[in-house]
């Protein structure tokens, strides 16, 4: 089987990082900021930064509708931090005119664990990830205040929901692109594996 294309939105946020992370994975990654891009792509992440920025470029760049339709087909996807907030059904504490993507039943509360100089580093243990715990990195993160009966929850930080995930969409609150271990990664390609028709 070839290697799986597997982009980034690049509207905002830590591009760079995801990059390297799943091409250490094993992936063909690619930035994403335009329909036609996002057309050419096997999954895509939904990197850590603003989710009121991303939401408002992504309107501006065309990309909001083909992103929920492509997710609501059943497209891989992976969110960190603000891209969990992207891929919530709801968000709990919205900002006005805040929009998401969805694909996922569960509520969100943005920045549920403290503001940037309240940031820190945990361990977690990740459902489907082999060996340690993953170290966490969380910076202004949402946590996961519930999630509906088709969401499977993987990790919790201090009784707090902090990775999610359900069908071929897969969220956490923390960043594992800025740590250098790479399975959380390495999970998300081998669904973005698993997703594709044999032979393609």
């Amino acid at each position: 089987m070839s290697t799986p294309v597997i982009g980034v939105l690049a509207l905002q946020g830590d591009v760079r990082e995801h990059l390297i992370a799943l091409a250490a994975a094993d992936a063909v990654a690619r930035a994403v900021r335009r329909p036609e891009e996002l057309a050419e792509v096997d999954g895509l992440v939904i990197p850590g930064g603003e989710s009121t920025t991303i939401s408002k470029l992504a309107h501006l760049f065309g990309m909001m509708e083909p992103l929920r339709a492509r997710v609501g087909d059943g497209m891989p996807v992976y969110g960190t931090c603000a891209g969990m907030i992207m891929l919530a059904d709801k968000i709990l504490d919205p900002r006005s005119g805040q929009e998401t993507i969805g694909g996922i039943d569960m509520i969100v509360r943005r920045n549920a664990f403290g503001r940037q100089n309240e940031s820190f580093e945990a361990a977690v243990h990740v459902e489907g990830v082999e060996g340690d715990p993953v170290e966490g990195v969380f910076i202004r993160a949402p946590w996961v205040e519930s999630v509906g009966a088709e969401a499977e929850v993987l990790a919790t930080h201090e009784g707090h929901i902090v990775a999610v995930r359900q069908g071929n969409a897969l969220a956490t609150s923390f960043h594992p692109e800025l740590t250098g271990d790479h399975r959380v990664h390495g999970l998300f390609v081998d669904m973005v594996r698993a997703n594709r028709t044999p032979g393609s």
